[in-house]
């Protein structure tokens, strides 16, 4: 079993910045999918971004030239890096994780079901002010 901790929230104001991390432990894989979603209240929760084994990443249109996703080379820490923050980011973002034989193609992670990762984190809140 994998178990994911996600950290870095917190309140911001619009253009600003902040830097969510995801530490995997327990059972991590070489062949792995990490992604990024996040949920407003009421709603289901949505693809941000995601990154896969090959250095594939993907990006809601929404978020695309403003987010960043990225994994450290040796461990399992995925970082989520967003730049100009608007108001509408404001969610609880959670980290997730899928592992072969099941694979996500990252380019339409805005698409992408929850059902399709095995593994989530509590989430951590974001809150953007204008």
């Amino acid at each position: 079993q994998t178990l994911l901790a996600e950290s870095g929230g917190g309140s911001v104001q619009a253009g600003g910045s902040l830097r969510l991390s995801c530490a995997a432990s327990g059972h991590t894989y070489r062949t792995y999918t990490y992604a990024w979603f996040r949920q407003y209240p009421g709603k289901d929760r949505e693809g941000v971004a995601a990154i896969d084994f090959e250095g594939n990443t993907g990006y809601a249109d929404s978020v695309k030239g403003r987010f960043t996703i990225s994994k450290e080379k040796d461990r399992h820490i995925i970082y989520l890096q967003m730049d100009n923050l608007r108001p509408e980011d404001s969610a609880m973002y959670y980290c997730a994780n899928v592992n072969l034989p099941k694979r996500v193609n990252v380019k339409n992670i805005a698409t992408t079901a929850t059902t399709d990762f095995g593994y989530w984190g509590q989430g951590t809140q974001v809150t953007v002010s204008s």
